[in-house]
């Protein structure tokens, strides 16, 4: 209910799927880009505006590798067709954009990315809310690879989408888990972290995907996009809290179905 598109918005995503219109008929699903309505709200909000900016970068380069792209709630387009095939909606999880996107590449269909225009959405603005909600979303993730790991080591995706499930699952889940006590263990020892050089290659990486997609979805200077790059790398680091919590609540825990609304602003987004 938060989500506010153009008027127009149909009239570029409907092409992406009709091969007559220089489409794919491989499309199975069309995900818009994400955009923060009320980025200038406060520190959470400029951050959850850098975070879709490396989410939409990432997208991005995992597709042009051969790799899978993802549904992110708002914004996403699916084929009717693709989701009889893939037997309905998953009632058993908590992120069924998630578990859908696995679905559909098992099933062979891919997902097309809408750069322009974005669909914008109403950002969690404190603290607890965004706790909530990106436990279930790190939650939902994780559970995916739990879910379909037999499919996936059947290698049902094919080698190229195999190995980029694997790849994310390596930067989404196994480097935040693992990074604190890597650098507490370093410091007990007197030593380099073991992961310090992948660590930081994958914040550079991180820095240049949001710089490059901030710019690119707005017209703004390059000091301007340092700025918001490096107080969303900081926003960031709370990935590595709800990441290790999350793994260690899942290795104790049953699969739980257990949904907590996303509170959001009295105010409507205009």
């Amino acid at each position: 209910a938060d989500a506010h598109v153009p008027q127009d918005l149909l009239r570029y995503v409907v092409p992406m799927f009709d091969a007559q219109l220089g489409g794919s008929s491989k499309t199975g699903a069309v995900q818009v880009r994400k955009a923060i309505a009320n980025a200038s709200d406060n520190f959470w909000t400029r951050g959850q505006k850098a975070e879709m900016a490396l989410d939409w970068h990432m997208q991005e380069r995992r597709i042009a590798i051969g790799g899978i792209g993802e549904l992110r709630g708002n914004g996403q387009f699916v084929r009717r067709s693709a989701i009889a095939q893939c037997g309905g909606w998953n009632e058993e999880t908590i992120t069924d954009d998630l578990d859908l996107t696995i679905q559909l590449h098992l099933h062979q269909w891919d997902i097309g990315l809408l750069f322009t225009p974005a669909v914008e959405e109403e950002g969690v603005t404190a603290a607890m809310p965004l706790w909530h909600q990106r436990n279930r979303w790190a939650e939902g993730g994780f559970q995916r690879y739990l879910d379909y790991w037999r499919q996936l080591a059947k290698n049902r995706l094919g080698w190229k989408k195999s190995i980029d499930m694997g790849v994310f699952w390596i930067i989404q889940y196994m480097m935040p888990a693992v990074v604190l006590p890597d650098f507490v263990l370093a410091l007990l020892y007197r030593h380099l972290p073991v992961f310090g050089p992948i660590t930081i290659l994958g914040v550079v990486i991180s820095c240049w995907g949001m710089w490059n997609t901030l710019r690119r979805a707005e017209p703004t200077s390059a000091w301007t996009a340092t700025a918001e790059t490096l107080r969303g790398t900081v926003y960031m680091l709370h990935w590595v809290v709800v990441i290790a919590t999350m793994a260690i609540r899942i290795s104790i825990r049953p699969k739980r179905l257990k949904w907590v609304k996303t509170v959001h602003g009295s105010a409507a987004v205009s």
